[in-house]
C-alpha cells in the first residue's frame, strides 16, 4: 500500500498524521467491521485487530489486512472457545479470560484501536517513573478512562496536533473509544452501532465517568499477566481448557 501502515503513519511519519485523516481511518476500519459481523453470510471474527494490521491507499483509505486469526461463525451461534490469540494492547479481558472471540472482542480491539489514533499513544508503552527506576507498562485503555474519570478527557488528545482538531469530534472519538472498550462485552455497541456514531447518525452511549468494575477472576487474570510480563511487548500463552498460563519474552502477541 502507498501509505503503508497505520502504525506506521501514527509513530513514525515526519509529520503527524491529520486529524481528518484519522477520522476518515477509523470510519474505513469501522465499516469493514460491521460488514465482517453484519453482512457477510458468515460472521467474521478477525481477532488480530491493531493498527500495523490496518493499511492505508494513496488516498489515506484504510484497509483492513492479515485475516490469518480470523474465523467464520455462523450467524447467532456461539463461537467455541479456543486458545487465545492476538497482540497484548488489543485484547479483550473477557477473551483472555475465556478464549471464546466473538463480534464483542473484536469491537473491544477497535476501540484500543480507536484510543490509539486520537492519542497517538501505543495501547502499552514502557514509562520510567524517574531517574535510575525501573520502567512500568502504561495501558492506555486504563490511562483515558482515568482522564474521562477526571473530567480530562481532552487531555488524551494526541499533543503533536497541536490543537488542529474540532474538540467534539474528539471527544465524540475519545468516548467510542472507550464504549468499545467496555470492560462488559454486553456493553460494547456493535459495529454497524459505531459507523452510525462515527457519522452522527446516532449518539454515543452513555459512558461511565468511573470504569465499570471486572469480575474477580478476570481482574486476576490480568494481574497475573502484568506480573508475568517485565517486558510490555512479552509473548504469552494462554490455554483456556487447562488454565496453563505462561510468558516468554521478546514478542507481543498472543498465540
Amino acid at each position: 500500500m502507498p501509505n503503508g501502515s497505520l502504525d506506521k503513519a501514527l509513530f513514525e511519519a515526519r509529520t503527524p498524521l491529520p486529524w481528518p485523516h484519522r477520522r476518515k481511518i477509523l470510519f474505513g476500519v469501522a465499516s469493514a467491521l460491521a460488514y465482517l459481523h453484519q453482512e457477510c453470510e458468515n460472521q467474521v471474527i478477525h481477532r488480530d485487530i491493531k493498527t500495523s494490521n490496518i493499511m492505508l491507499d494513496e488516498g489515506f483509505n484504510a484497509k483492513l489486512g492479515d485475516f490469518g486469526l480470523a474465523r467464520q461463525i455462523e450467524h447467532d451461534k456461539s463461537p467455541d472457545a479456543t486458545v487465545a490469540a492476538g497482540t497484548m494492547g488489543y485484547l479483550a479481558p473477557d477473551y483472555l479470560l475465556t478464549g471464546r472471540a466473538t463480534e464483542k472482542t473484536d469491537v473491544f480491539s477497535f476501540g484500543a484501536v480507536v484510543l490509539e489514533v486520537g492519542s497517538g499513544r501505543r495501547p502499552i508503552e514502557r514509562e520510567v517513573s524517574g531517574v535510575g527506576k525501573v520502567g512500568v507498562c502504561s495501558n492506555l485503555v486504563e490511562w483515558v478512562w482515568s482522564l474521562h474519570k477526571e473530567g480530562r478527557l481532552l487531555m488524551a488528545a494526541d499533543p503533536r496536533l497541536e490543537g488542529q482538531f474540532d474538540e467534539g469530534e474528539m471527544r465524540k472519538v475519545l468516548l467510542v473509544g472507550l464504549a468499545c472498550s467496555h470492560p462488559d462485552p454486553s456493553a460494547r455497541p456493535t459495529m454497524r452501532g459505531v459507523v452510525q456514531m462515527l457519522v452522527g447518525e446516532a449518539e454515543v452511549p452513555i459512558v461511565p465517568r468511573t470504569k465499570p468494575s471486572t469480575t474477580f477472576s478476570t481482574a486476576h487474570l490480568l494481574l497475573s499477566l502484568q506480573d508475568s510480563v517485565s517486558d510490555c511487548n512479552g509473548m504469552i500463552t494462554l490455554s483456556t481448557s487447562s488454565s496453563e498460563l505462561s510468558f516468554h519474552g521478546g514478542g507481543d502477541h498472543i498465540v
